[in-house]
C-alpha cells in the first residue's frame, strides 16, 4: 500500500493522563500541521478495532503517492505492545487504551510524548435486529444467555470488567476473545447471544449485528494514543504517519468509522 505522509508536530504541550491502572502518561497535545511526502515503509502496530479507519487511511495516502508504503499489523493492544517490547521491528505504536501504552513508555520503547488521536465508546453487540430484546448492561446477567468478552487484559475486556462493576452486575462470560473483532464474529455467528464491543465495531459488522447503547454513566471512554517506537526502522516515516493521523483529513476518516476527537 502507498501513501503519503508527513512532518510530526508531537513535540509541544504535554498534559498527564491516568490509565485504568493508575499509571500516569503524558500526553502529547496534537499540532495540526502541513503534510509533505516521504520515502520507505512505515510499519504500523494498531488496535484491531482500528482496522477498517486505519486502512481506509492508508488507501487514502496511496491517492497521493507512490513514494512510501504502510504494512499495518492489526491485533489486541496488549498483544502488540508486548511485541514492542520483545523488539519487534515497529516504527508506530497505536493503542486502544492508555494502560497499554504506559507499558511502553515504562519500558523506555517509546520516542517523545505519546498523543491521544480518537475516542471510542463500548456497546453491547446483538444478532441483527437484536431478536432477543436486550435493553442494557444489567441483562447480561440472564443466565440463559451466552455472552463473550475481550481477555481481561486486552483493553476491551478490560472496558467491559468496568462496566459490569459501574452497573454492578455479575457476569461470567462464557469466553474471553483475543480481540474485539473475535467478540464481534462469535455474534454474528451465532455462536454468542451478546458481548461488550466497541460502537466503531458493531458499526463496521453492518447489516450482521445491532448495537445496544450503554448509559454515559456506565461507560467507559477508550482513549487511542499513538507514537514513534524507540528502535523503529524508519523513523523520519513514523513521525510522518502519525503526523497524517493527527491532520484534518485523517481525523475526517477516524470521524466517517465513528471515533469522536480526543
Amino acid at each position: 500500500m502507498h501513501v503519503l505522509v508527513g512532518s510530526l508536530a508531537l513535540f509541544g504541550l504535554t498534559a498527564a493522563s491516568c490509565t485504568d491502572e493508575g499509571a500516569v502518561v503524558d500526553i502529547a497535545e496534537p499540532a495540526a500541521g502541513p503534510v509533505a511526502s516521504t520515502s520507505g515503509e512505515v510499519v504500523v502496530f494498531a488496535a484491531a478495532s482500528l482496522t477498517e479507519a486505519f486502512t481506509e487511511l492508508g488507501d487514502a495516502f496511496a491517492e497521493t503517492s507512490a513514494d512510501a508504503s504502510v504494512t499495518f499489523n492489526f491485533a489486541a493492544s496488549s498483544e502488540l505492545a508486548a511485541q514492542v517490547i520483545e523488539g519487534a521491528p515497529a516504527d508506530v505504536y497505536a493503542s486502544a487504551d492508555l494502560a497499554s501504552m504506559a507499558r511502553l513508555v515504562d519500558a523506555e520503547a517509546t520516542v517523545g510524548e505519546p498523543a491521544v488521536f480518537a475516542a471510542n465508546l463500548s456497546q453491547i453487540v446483538v444478532a441483527e435486529g437484536n431478536p432477543l430484546g436486550i435493553t442494557g448492561v444489567e441483562d447480561l446477567a440472564d443466565g440463559d444467555l451466552i455472552v463473550v468478552t475481550c481477555a481481561p487484559q486486552v483493553p476491551c475486556g478490560s472496558y467491559a470488567t468496568q462496566i459490569f462493576e459501574n452497573a454492578g452486575v455479575a457476569i461470567k462470560p462464557a469466553s474471553f476473545e483475543e480481540n474485539v473483532k473475535a467478540v464481534v464474529t462469535k455474534v454474528t455467528l451465532g455462536e454468542a447471544d451478546a458481548g461488550i464491543a466497541y460502537a466503531t465495531d458493531v458499526n463496521a459488522a453492518g447489516d450482521a449485528a445491532s448495537g445496544v447503547e450503554i448509559p454515559a454513566d456506565l461507560n467507559v471512554v477508550a482513549e487511542y494514543p499513538i507514537v514513534l517506537t524507540t528502535e523503529a526502522p524508519n523513523p523520519d516515516g513514523a513521525r510522518a504517519f502519525i503526523d497524517f493521523v493527527l491532520s484534518d483529513a485523517g481525523q475526517a476518516i477516524l470521524a466517517g468509522y465513528g471515533f469522536t476527537s480526543p
